[in-house]
């Protein structure tokens, strides 16, 4: 059974074994090894998890079964230049491949845009690789539109992300 919590200091440590094999999954035949290992080394590690643990600027939601975590969504700040201050950022809505279609995805996005909402945000932000055409068709949609472009840095390799954007 799939469970559903807030995540706490505790987790840092499964959420980032989770969110390192989800982005392998994923992602991890584009990148050089050095350049993956730089990547899942510092944006990934379980003390990057821990700081934003501990920092109210940030929440994340877990998919649990019995405890262990296999899908999560990120909330924070924007780091996107130029968009309004009412903003909030999806940095990452992750589910492990055996789990997709299962629901988690949109479980999770649901409460993300529901903890938007009654935060008093205006739109949320978020990017995707141009080439993630499951996660595209998924934003899409939901009704997020394309606002701009982002270099998104995988240790010394660029990839080209699509900044999306949904009025909340």
């Amino acid at each position: 059974m799939i469970a559903y919590r807030d995540a706490r200091a505790a987790d840092a440590d499964a959420l980032s074994a989770m969110a390192q094999q989800s982005f392998i999954e994923t992602f991890g035949t584009l990148y050089a090894p050095a350049d993956l290992d730089t990547f899942l080394e510092s944006a990934m590690s379980p003390s990057a998890y821990a700081t934003q643990l501990d920092d109210a600027a940030y929440r994340i939601r877990l998919a649990t079964i019995e405890g262990q975590p296999i899908g999560f969504a990120k909330l924070g700040p924007s780091y996107f230049e130029g968009f309004s201050t009412q903003a909030i950022c999806l940095h990452q809505l992750y589910v492990l491949a055996a789990h997709h279609g299962d629901g988690i995805g949109q479980r999770l996005m649901n409460w993300s845009l529901d903890h938007a909402r009654a935060s008093g945000h205006g739109e949320m932000l978020l990017s995707v690789f141009i080439d993630n055409v499951r996660a595209r068709r998924f934003y899409d949609r939901l009704g997020f539109r394309k606002v701009g472009d982002y270099d998104f840095m995988v240790g010394n390799h660029r990839d080209h992300d699509e900044i999306m954007r949904l009025e909340l």
